[in-house]
């Protein structure tokens, strides 16, 4: 397929996907699709760990000749809303990086402006597609963090023109792969976050694979409601009670670990006075923040006797310090851990940065979702399209 393949490059046994290693593009117009979704605050990059991430691959293909452009979605703005412009990115990203960096024209780095702000990026329109992939001569995936979507900068793109693997899309899918294809047993998974409606499909697809799935963070309430039990003013996603109740008594059920303690507060606020009650008897009135130190010191146990374990989600409202110390408790586990520990997902990730343990982790993911979705064994949109570019 590509004009300028470097010859003895690639081995018999083709991967589903090229790599930059695979590609001559010195001179080509490359369009990278990176993953620079960042927090701001005040017009200021506040968190640049995806940017880091993604300055590996744009450097590369620099470095070997190519006019590089990148492209990304950061936030969900509703039409153009310039205070979710990728300006601050690209003003942040010149200063990690030795090469010129422009927004939107000029630089050895182009970082051109919020894809969302485009109305037929998340329906995959193909004028739009066809408008991104202008005057493209090689499309490079990198944003393992929207793989699972199936957007005209995702997959619109790369249906039009020559497409390849980034270097940290490459990165992610051999790390988590390891989970995918014979993990090392035992082979446990940490979930959080708030919602189990967000989860809920992918811990049905999970739970055969696994041998222990530890559930914490608000997520849990509705674990416990679906047991029968009472949990005050705690979160729980009424609608999913039954679907849950079935995964608890269905054939895997028994892999559902539920927290035994809860941390409480007396209502949802930073300074709530913290107490610590059993799951089975959580107080009227009362809102749960985080697991209690029993269930910490359960899943420490079970983390640690792992082989393969997957985090996504805190197992409470870890940004404040009165509720952090079920999320630092497995965060500490993981790193403690000698078997391969991946965490994924934005909350997760931060939480490592803030207990200084980001380097601590066999495999720290730029992708919450599409990773969970990879465990799954679902197909993610992004890179699928890349295979019809092997030869």
């Amino acid at each position: 397929m590509f004009s300028k393949t470097l010859p003895n490059q690639r081995p018999e046994d083709l991967p589903d996907y090229l790599t930059i290693g695979d590609v001559d593009v010195e001179g080509l117009n490359v369009l990278v699709r990176s993953d620079l979704n960042v927090p701001l605050s005040d017009g200021v990059v506040v968190d640049d760990f995806r940017i880091r991430a993604a300055l590996p691959t744009l450097v590369d293909l620099v470095r070997k000749g190519a006019v590089v452009s990148v492209c990304s979605h950061l936030g969900r703005p509703k039409g153009r809303d310039l205070t979710l412009s990728l300006e601050p990115v690209a003003t942040h990203m010149s200063a990690l990086t030795e090469f010129e960096v422009g927004f939107e024209q000029g630089g050895q780095i182009t970082v051109l402006e919020n894809t969302r702000f485009l109305a037929g990026e998340t329906t995959n329109d193909p004028e739009t597609a066809q408008w991104l992939a202008e005057g493209v001569d090689i499309f490079v995936q990198d944003a393992f963090g929207s793989v699972h979507r199936a957007h005209a900068s995702t997959v619109g793109v790369a249906e039009r023109v020559e497409s390849i693997a980034g270097l940290l899309l490459d990165a992610e899918l051999k790390a988590l792969g390891r989970f995918v294809d014979d993990p090392d047993r035992p082979y446990t998974v940490v979930l959080g976050g708030a919602k189990v409606s967000d989860k809920l499909a992918v811990i049905e697809n999970l739970l055969p694979k696994v041998d222990r799935m530890l559930i914490g963070g608000a997520m849990c309430f509705t674990f416990l409601v679906a047991r029968g039990l009472e949990v005050g003013e705690s979160l729980v996603q009424d609608n999913m009670v039954d679907a849950v109740r079935g995964l608890l008594k269905g054939p895997h059920g028994r892999k559902l670990i539920l927290p035994v303690d809860i941390a409480t507060g007396s209502r949802f606020s930073e300074d709530a006075e913290r107490r610590v009650v059993a799951a089975s008897d959580i107080p009227e009135g009362s809102v749960g923040l985080d697991i209690g130190p029993e269930t910490s010191a359960g899943f420490w146990g079970l983390i640690n006797s792992s082989a393969s374990v997957f985090w996504n989600g805190p197992m409470g409202v870890f940004e404040w310090e009165n509720f952090r110390n079920g999320t630092e408790q497995v965060a500490r586990a993981l790193a403690a851990c000698d078997g391969f520990t991946a965490v994924g997902g934005g909350d997760s990730a931060a939480a490592l940065r803030l207990l200084d343990l980001d380097g601590s982790v066999s495999h720290l993911s730029t992708g919450g979702g599409a990773g969970l979705l990879l465990l799954a064994g679902q197909v993610l949109p992004g890179v699928a399209v890349l295979e019809r570019w092997v030869q």
